[in-house]
């Protein structure tokens, strides 16, 4: 087993780590963790425990992973987690809290990358391939989905939804549910959009393409999209909307859903 591990850093009796791993000064991993293989735990940064990481994680200076949630009903005493997939980066200053519930599990997914002092609250599912820019700050129980980009200073509060392909205009304040493959902006928030270039960035073009803008201009009147080809984006769509929101869904244009 290859590791590099400083000689200030702390590495509780309890923790388990994969191979190759480095730790940085006065990095601090302890009892009840998991570290895959192949990850980096920069100066300073913390795990605490009941976090599972998977491979090829990199968290930076003074980041910290598996913080108690934020809920002043919370007994320290609960076991909870939070689980990362793998091929993460995680820059300075970032905090993920585990749930708030015996058992529960804060989510983060694979190859997502969250900038300077972004924070996934308590229970909160984050999928893959997601970036959060600087300061982005989610409440508890939150959903992000595959794919979004969450510009910076994005809010959102408590058992919002956010579909995959979503763009968030930094400072936006999220109240509501956000539709996948849009853009989202203003105050208040409202769908303006497809997000046109992170779909082509992605291969969504041509006729999954145009599907997908069908179905964003039947929502916009209220029209049905059920009798709309079943591609995967619209299966996709199709699921989400079909769940019931704790929250509604924000405006498009300015024009309320009903």
């Amino acid at each position: 087993m290859t590791q590099n591990i400083h000689p200030t850093a702390y590495i509780a009796e309890q923790a388990v780590l994969g191979k190759n791993i480095t730790v940085g000064p006065f990095a601090v991993i302890e009892n009840h963790v998991q570290i895959g293989d192949n990850c980096k735990i920069g100066a300073h940064a913390v795990v605490m425990p009941y976090t599972k990481m998977g491979s090829g994680n990199i968290l930076h200076p003074h980041a910290v992973l598996g913080g108690l949630p934020q809920d002043t009903s919370f007994k320290e005493a609960t076991v909870s987690w939070l689980v990362c997939g793998n091929d993460n980066v995680f820059r300075e200053g970032f905090t993920a809290h585990r749930a708030s519930e015996a058992n529960g599990i804060t989510l983060i997914g694979s190859h997502c990358f969250f900038m300077n002092n972004s924070h996934v609250a308590h229970d909160c599912r984050i999928g893959n391939n997601t970036i959060f820019a600087n300061n982005v700050a989610l409440g508890g129980f939150v959903q992000v989905d595959d794919r979004v980009f969450m510009g910076g200073s994005v809010v959102a509060h408590q058992f919002c939804r956010i579909g995959s392909y979503a763009i968030v205009q930094g400072t936006t304040g999220l109240n509501k549910d956000v539709i996948p493959f849009c853009l989202i902006a203003g105050y208040p928030a409202k769908h303006y959009r497809l997000n046109t270039v992170g779909l082509r960035r992605a291969g969504i073009t041509g006729d999954r393409y145009k599907v997908i803008s069908t179905a964003f201009r039947r929502l916009r009147k209220n029209e049905s999209i059920d009798d709309l080809e079943n591609t995967e984006e619209i299966t996709y769509l199709k699921q989400w909307l079909a769940v019931k929101s704790k929250r509604g869904l924000h405006g498009f244009m300015g024009l309320e859903q009903k």
